[in-house]
């Protein structure tokens, strides 16, 4: 269906063809854009509960929005693998991915980008622009999901090969 769709407003509104892998790979990207929608609202309201939990018992009180950041890090990539390996980046028939070697990459593309990244942007608006903690989190995101997009596509959930039968 969301193929289907993508054909015709290319066809309908700019009047080009596009090839069946073309097609595919938007297809994809708007269903990572889904899963990253969803696994945004999961990691800020994680952000939000971790933060409240923090600040309400006086705990790390100059970092607490770090360790909420962490805690939000941790859960909102379970989500987001899971979600991707089951919509995103299904595996073919005749693949051969291990799910645990994928899950291991996911963490550490979205720590790249979604934890160290996040952390030096964060560290940036709040600390020099004053940014709001509770703001830093979203405008970080402009960044940091395009990359995810990258990594998980040519990395994490990259095949590993087919099976050969011996």
């Amino acid at each position: 269906m969301l193929e289907k769709m993508i054909i015709f407003l290319f066809d309908r509104f700019l009047k080009r063809n596009v090839t069946d892998t073309q097609v595919e790979s938007l297809a994809q990207f708007i269903k990572f854009g889904i899963v990253g929608v969803s696994n945004t609202v999961v990691n800020y309201l994680i952000y939000l509960v971790s933060l409240s939990v923090l600040s309400r018992f006086a705990i790390f009180a100059r970092t607490d929005y770090l360790i909420a950041q962490v805690v939000a890090f941790v859960l909102s990539v379970l989500w987001s693998f899971y979600w991707n390996n089951r919509f995103v980046f299904v595996e073919a028939e005749d693949d051969n991915r291990t799910w645990w070697k994928a899950l291991f990459k996911t963490y550490v593309s979205y720590a790249f980008t979604g934890l160290f990244l996040n952390t030096i942007l964060s560290l940036l608006w709040i600390e020099v622009f004053h940014i709001s903690k509770l703001i830093a989190p979203i405008i970080n995101l402009l960044v940091s999901v395009p990359v995810n997009f990258i990594l998980n596509k040519f990395w994490a959930f990259k095949s590993e090969g087919k099976e050969i039968d011996s």
